[in-house]
């Protein structure tokens, strides 16, 4: 199979095209010939070698969403079957035309979205509703704050929160990214350049607070949280160590928390597969919610798709085609 390996850490320009063996499947796996695949900045990191790839993995194929057709299945996977249009959340090789996946991590492609739109779903779908709805605990009527609104995760929490009856509010690094998260259903996208998100959101009151920032980020959202606010870290770009002011942790009753998805282990990932199908799925068949592709590149350019995560150009999600 064609897969785009990392050859040794460094810039985008370390990945490269190679003749790779096709991956075996186990009993409750199924094979993927892949038509597309996400492009996340856990990608980046990985390339960079600050992101090492959990065990059993193969550590020179990047990668965490695909979409494309089962042509293999195990012996005794029960819920697809051969020539399925699925897309899927892998822990590793997505970019490659076939890739190995456990059964329950699969989700039908509904059928108003191509195999692009689809590839662009699984990590970012996945990862918001685990850590805005799951651990968050989003209501109808409450306020989120998404910090970097434009990208592929901003955009998705903006178009969950909205959709399931929050008030959203977004960070973001110039006004043309203010205006596409507006047209998500963000109410108001501050300007971080010249604007302070404190001030700009101090009289708002906000219960829930997605960060992957960091750094001096931190006192900030303390500061804006109401009572019983809770502070949710899926990353933390501008530095991971930070000052808690534990008495106002205490007065406010701030609950942090944080995640990572990727090492979660298989069950994890097939109960939160399951919440995902019942409760968001309905709403991307209707239309109601929909990725936003901001580039489509052919694998064979995946150090150009890299390049664009890192210029934070984007306006939605990237993905490479097979």
């Amino acid at each position: 199979m064609k897969a785009v390996v990392i050859t040794q850490s460094g810039g985008p320009e370390v990945l490269a095209v190679e003749e790779l063996k096709q991956p075996e499947i186990g009993d409750l796996d199924v094979l993927i010939a892949v038509k597309a695949a996400g492009v996340n900045r856990p990608d980046v990191f990985q390339r960079r070698g600050n992101y090492p790839a959990p065990q059993g993995v193969d550590p020179r194929i990047p990668g965490l969403e695909v979409a494309g057709v089962i042509v293999e299945k195990g012996r005794l996977v029960d819920s697809w079957n051969i020539g399925d249009a699925v897309c899927a959340l892998v822990a590793g090789g997505g970019y490659a035309s076939y890739v190995s996946v456990y059964q329950g991590h699969c989700l039908p492609i509904p059928p108003n979205l191509s195999f692009e739109e689809a590839a662009a779903l699984p990590e970012t779908v996945f990862t918001v509703w685990d850590n805005v709805f799951r651990r968050g605990k989003l209501r109808t009527g409450e306020h989120l704050l998404v910090h970097g609104g434009a990208g592929g995760i901003g955009s998705t929490a903006i178009q969950l929160g909205t959709l399931f009856g929050a008030v959203v509010y977004t960070t973001v690094s110039s006004p043309k990214k203010a205006l596409f998260c507006q047209s998500l259903g963000a109410v108001k996208a501050i300007n971080y350049k010249d604007q302070d998100f404190e001030k700009e959101l101090a009289s708002e009151g906000i219960d829930v607070i997605l960060d992957s920032i960091g750094g001096v980020y931190f006192e900030k959202n303390c500061n804006l949280l109401h009572a019983d606010g809770r502070l949710v870290y899926i990353n933390a770009m501008q530095g991971a160590k930070v000052e808690l002011n534990l008495l106002k942790l205490m007065q406010k009753r701030i609950l942090l928390t944080g995640s990572t998805l990727r090492a979660r282990d298989q069950q994890f990932k097939e109960t939160l597969r399951n919440e995902i199908r019942t409760e968001v799925w309905p709403k991307i068949v209707s239309g109601d919610f929909k990725p936003v592709l901001f580039r489509s590149l052919p694998f064979q350019e995946a150090s150009e798709a890299h390049q664009l995560m890192e210029n934070s150009a984007l306006l939605g999600k990237v993905v490479l085609t097979f």
